[in-house]
């Protein structure tokens, strides 16, 4: 046996205390069980009373296994006893229901003369109150968790047994009233609404997050220590504190993530069932006296007679075709070098980021404001646009076509480093609105050909507003249909979408057209859980059911992965590789390896991927379905996901350049004579701040739990019967995704669209 091996297994320590503390916490345990899972079954169920022995099993390997022996040399061992610690132990303890059956397995004089006495004291019940509150629990957590990570504290508890007890005692406790919230032990009761665990989660993700980022990319050993003892093995201690950084990053991670994923499923699957349907025996039952909530509705609010007004949107896009002017001027006559040129900075680093924060906090707002329907209705004064937009178009084949060739051109052309080509597709754009929709009735345009509106469409499935109806009985008793067929004063809507059979914002531009043709004032942008429509079987007014249209599962997947092969274009090992295969094979040309890639990542990887997801869900779904139409539905539910990925791309760009645009105006300024604005300070600073792989993957983490919960929901309707078999594939495509975005957001990034290296 190898000296090592010998070590792991006269490691096993076994304090006498401890598990003296152990055995009692099972024994007592196992006693009130029994006498319990009679009187209530349900919440002493088998499962928790595994669950709690389960927990108690983790503490044992926390604190006696090798773990603890080798925690002094590797701070990566150390983070896995923490991690048991802190994730694994404590939600399995407290889901075990432990509090009534450990008071039942007491003796029943201590529990009479002791333990009663004390229990029934207000100020304890006050304090318990306190105590599990989910304020100081999460800041009880947190400062723990940030207190024994800083090195002075860190190295106190590696150098003394004694206050390395103290550490891991704090972890626990900390953890216990950390995980209260979440698990809800019966018969506690909830502080805060069910949804509130949501926020409450991600915000120690983000806290956690920051913690194992730092480790991860700090280029100094943080824990002195490690680097002087003797190390085991070939690793250094640097490499240790990355891997460590990498455990917490990841495993901690999804330790937080799942639990938020399980309490958004419960919450949102509960919102189905009203007060008024829950049954009620009949000698109770009494007609229910409560009035139901109305919808938040934006239109509603002071700023609605603002939004609705044909004039507000008019100026907005007034101001967006000025600014689109500007970049066009200045990409065609300005300096070729991208940072100095408006075209370089505003569309591909600013406007991306407005587009996508506008899309997550409200909708689909840039299409309401869009300067190139602008032109296109000032035109329309002079073409005849009374032509039927041909047939075998009216699908999102042609919008396919055109996002693959802008992905493609975007990296094989550098077209973010080219003003000029940056000008020349903005002409374009105005040429192709104000041709399409002159000539053909309708916004062809919009609803076929442009990739921008396609990318908001695909995006704001995932947005927290929609237009739709207020009361459908009164749609039910209208007979003029002026939201779709216009009237005198107003048009209807373009894009054919018939609101009272509307369902999400696919194909809905936010023109608010319908709402200003309806009679009745019927018609709001009203609040929706986000991606609630991708988990509806049937058909939607214009669009269709979702499994019948291909087209727009291609769409969307190409977004999707199209998201991650965008970002991962940027980053230094593919660039790298790139560089490694034009060696290696001799093909020196950047156009044909981003031919290859994109080829892969957008086109191959997905039709493969997704299609053995859809073959092995298939079996499950009753009746059962064809493989096209189950991977129809189920690529819509990777939506939101891409949009996390995007999101975090492109807030990424947005910090580290968002303020290029200042000395590109104060170089404009000087040059048309305006005084004033001072001379151009190419090297200005950025805003880029040290925890922003936090947030970008906090935003990943976010598109993950939404994705995950549509899968789940729309797994529910197709295969009530076997759901989590037909949601696990899916689930695990999510999850690859989520680690690939993981992985690209750990890399460097080219800094593009700014003069930094």
């Amino acid at each position: 046996m190898e000296t090592i091996d010998q070590a792991t297994v006269a490691s096993w320590t076994f304090d006498p205390l401890p598990l003296l503390l152990l055995v009692v916490a099972g024994i007592l345990y196992a006693r009130g069980w029994l006498v319990l899972r009679d009187a209530a079954p349900l919440r002493f169920s088998v499962a928790r009373l595994c669950a709690y022995y389960a927990g108690l099993l983790a503490l044992a390997v926390a604190m006696f296994s090798p773990l603890d022996a080798f925690a002094g040399f590797f701070l990566s061992v150390h983070m896995v006893q923490h991690l048991l610690l802190t994730m694994v132990a404590p939600p399995l303890l407290l889901c075990g229901n432990p509090f009534l059956p450990i008071l039942r397995g007491l003796p029943r004089a201590v529990r009479r003369e002791v333990v009663a006495p004390f229990l029934s004291s207000p100020q304890l019940r006050r304090a318990g109150r306190t105590l599990t509150h989910p304020l100081f629990t999460w800041s009880a957590f947190v400062f723990a968790l940030l207190f024994w990570h800083v090195p002075v504290f860190y190295e106190l508890a590696l150098r003394s047994r004694v206050w390395h007890q103290v550490e891991h005692l704090s972890f626990l406790w900390t953890s216990i009233l950390f995980w209260w919230p979440v698990m809800q032990p019966w018969p506690s009761r909830p502080h805060w609404p069910r949804w509130a665990i949501i926020p409450y989660l991600l915000l120690a993700d983000l806290i956690n997050t920051a913690l194992a980022g730092f480790l991860s990319f700090y280029n100094r050993v943080v824990y002195p220590t490690y680097e002087s003892i003797p190390r085991l093995g070939s690793m250094t201690a640097l490499e240790d504190q990355v891997a460590a950084g990498s455990i917490m990053w990841v495993l901690g991670s999804l330790g937080y993530l799942i639990p938020a994923g399980v309490v958004l499923i419960g919450y949102l699957s509960s919102r189905g069932v009203r007060p008024s349907q829950k049954k009620i025996p009949p000698r109770r039952q009494v007609r229910p006296r409560v009035r139901e909530p109305k919808e938040f509705d934006l239109l509603a609010t002071r700023i609605g007679p603002v939004l609705r007004s044909i004039g507000f949107r008019r100026t907005m896009q007034t101001v967006m075709f000025s600014l689109a002017a500007l970049v066009v001027i200045d990409g065609f006559l300005g300096p070729e070098a991208s940072p100095m040129n408006l075209a370089g900075v505003l569309p591909w680093t600013h406007w991306r980021a407005f587009s996508v924060v506008a899309l997550l906090v409200a909708g689909n707002f840039f299409c309401m404001t869009c300067p190139f329907t602008f032109v296109r209705d000032l035109g329309r004064r002079f073409l005849p646009a009374n032509r039927s937009w041909p047939k075998w178009l009216r699908t999102k084949w042609l919008s396919c076509a055109l996002v693959v060739a802008y992905l493609w051109a975007y990296e094989a052309f550098a077209l973010w480093d080219r003003p000029a080509w940056t000008a020349g597709i903005i002409v374009a754009y105005f040429v192709g609105a104000l041709m399409v929709d002159g000539l053909f009735r309708g916004a062809s345009f919009c609803k076929y050909v442009c990739p921008i509106g396609q990318f908001h469409f695909v995006q704001s499935l995932a947005s927290p507003l929609e237009v739709r109806v207020r009361e459908p009985d009164t749609c039910a008793s209208c007979r003029t249909r002026d939201c779709i067929a216009g009237n005198a004063t107003q048009r209807g809507c373009e894009l054919e979408l018939f609101v009272p059979r509307k369902s999400g914002n696919m194909d809905c531009t936010f023109c608010l057209d319908c709402v200003r043709a309806c009679p009745h004032d019927n018609i709001g942008l009203l609040a929706t859980a986000p991606a609630k429509d991708l988990t509806k079987v049937g058909p939607r007014s214009s669009v269709g059911d979702y499994r019948e249209r291909t087209d727009l599962a291609a769409l969307v997947l190409i977004f999707v992965f199209g998201a991650f092969a965008n970002a991962a274009g940027m980053v230094r090992p593919v660039i790298e590789w790139e560089t490694t295969l034009r060696a290696a094979t001799g093909i020196d040309s950047h156009v044909f390896w981003t031919t290859a890639f994109l080829a892969l990542t957008v086109v191959v990887l997905p039709l493969v991927l997704v299609a053995a997801c859809a073959g092995w869900s298939r079996r499950f779904i009753d009746p059962p379905g064809g493989l096209l139409p189950t991977a129809n539905a189920f690529a819509m539910i990777l939506a939101p996901l891409g949009f996390g990925m995007w999101l975090a791309h492109f807030v990424f760009h947005f910090f580290t350049g968002a303020l290029t645009p200042v000395p590109v105006i104060q170089r404009l300024a000087g040059e048309w004579g305006i005084k004033g604005w001072g001379s151009p300070a190419w090297e200005i600073g950025s805003w880029a701040f040290p925890n922003l792989p936090a947030l970008e993957l906090l935003l990943l983490d976010v598109g993950l739990l939404v994705s995950l919960w549509a899968a789940w929901r729309l797994a529910h309707k197709l295969a009530p019967t076997r759901s989590a078999a037909c949601f696990l594939p899916w689930a695990a495509l999510a999850l690859i995704l989520f680690g690939c975005g993981v992985w690209i957001v750990f890399q460097p990034m080219e800094m593009r669209g700014t003069l930094s290296p």
